[in-house]
């Protein structure tokens, strides 16, 4: 019997979140949404995040559903201006969802900033050495070039449905792996220590079976929160690449 593996991942910040990242990624105009292809790569994330076991929010779902209505009344055919007056004329479909994804855009450009002299705070003034136990509570800043979780997810889209047409034509029964996720952990550290300027997110899956897949990405979440491990990658779609924390490029 296969084990399930539910995690809760604190890299999402909800759904506004993957959609503005949606939107910086394929440099979709704010003002003028392509509800189509948004909607099609948010549900081929949340497919992707099922997939992977991971423990959803509802609220994302909602806006999945959301998306999706905006979609059908889009393709609605439109009442040309001699069948309605200016009274009658509906607001944009994409405006409640234009206001609240400009809206939190600007939360969040400010909070980088105050993340940013935080850290400018901390290159000039000086505290005492932390204990152990308080450095691993800490929650690790975001540093220039790191992966997103949405970037880690959306290179596993890419592996999981190579995985789905390989597994389609094998027409022998393939024996499900039991890998535990502290030896898969174990196994990454060792690799990752072997090599030097990085390893590439991709070698760390050289078995492509399912529960292989899934394992192996839940125990780079997990050294990742530890801080032992950190993705990078440089600009949009480039490979991502994985560091030992003490050996990232701005060490």
């Amino acid at each position: 019997m296969t084990k399930s593996y539910q995690v809760k991942v604190d890299g999402f910040e909800g759904p506004l979140d993957l959609l503005l990242h949606l939107v910086n990624r394929y440099e979709i105009d704010i003002y003028d949404i392509p509800v189509s292809k948004i909607t099609d790569q948010y549900m081929n994330y949340i497919h992707t995040m099922r997939e992977l076991e991971l423990d959803l929010a509802s609220e994302y779902l909602v806006m999945a559903a959301s998306l999706l209505a905006i979609k059908s009344q889009m393709l609605l055919p439109n009442p040309t201006l001699e069948e309605v007056d200016d009274e009658s004329l509906e607001e944009d479909p994409r405006e409640d969802l234009m206001r609240k994804l400009i809206e939190y855009r600007k939360y969040k450009q400010a909070a980088e900033g105050l993340k940013e002299k935080e850290v400018e705070a901390n290159r000039i003034y000086t505290r005492p050495p932390m204990r152990q136990e308080e450095v691993q509570g800490e929650a690790p800043a975001i540093k220039p070039g790191e992966a997103s979780i949405y970037d880690m997810i959306h290179a596993m889209s890419k592996m999981l449905s190579r995985s789905n047409a390989n597994e389609q034509v094998q027409e022998t029964k393939i024996k499900r792996d039991e890998v535990p996720i502290q030896l898969r952990m174990e196994e990454i550290l060792t690799q990752v220590d072997l090599q030097e300027g990085g390893t590439s997110f991709y070698q760390l899956f050289k078995k492509r079976s399912r529960p292989h897949i899934v394992v192996t990405f839940m125990a780079i979440l997990e050294l990742m929160k530890s801080n032992d491990i950190v993705c990078v990658q440089q600009q949009h779609f480039e490979e991502l690449i994985v560091f030992k924390m003490e050996d990232a490029p701005w060490s």
